[in-house]
């Protein structure tokens, strides 16, 4: 992963923004952040994730209205392993491991089930 795809804090919340609404004008980003920054700074990055290739724009009337340009899911699996790498020894089990212990309580007997057969499917795969 290049510095370039990395994201601040920022650039991550605007792009959740962008993958919640579709797309949105500067105004309506700043608007749907929490403790927004400035108008003029929510332009600039805007315009960084532009550069970075995460986003483009299109002009309407007087304004220009952001899409993202890389889908959700490409863009979660991008950080996901971004995370195991840092943080986990680019361990996937180690990271499953830590979200499990993390959630056992959560999980309802069919999800734990769901994930069973996930792990099944993809052992079979494996196996072909």
């Amino acid at each position: 992963m290049t510095q370039a795809d990395q994201l601040s804090r920022r650039e991550r919340q605007i792009m959740d923004i962008l993958y919640r609404l579709g797309n949105a004008s500067a105004k309506d980003v700043m608007h749907n952040m929490d403790d927004a920054p400035s108008y003029s700074s929510v332009r600039t990055l805007l315009g960084k994730l532009v550069e970075k290739g995460h986003i483009d724009h299109r002009e309407s009337g007087l304004k220009y209205v952001y899409f993202p340009l890389v889908a959700r899911e490409k863009a979660s699996r991008s950080a996901l392993g971004n995370v195991v790498k840092t943080f986990f020894e680019d361990s996937p089990y180690l990271a499953v491991n830590s979200l499990l212990d993390m959630s056992i309580n959560d999980l309802s007997d069919e999800e734990l089930n769901r994930l069973n057969t996930l792990i099944q499917t993809r052992k079979q795969q494996k196996q072909k």
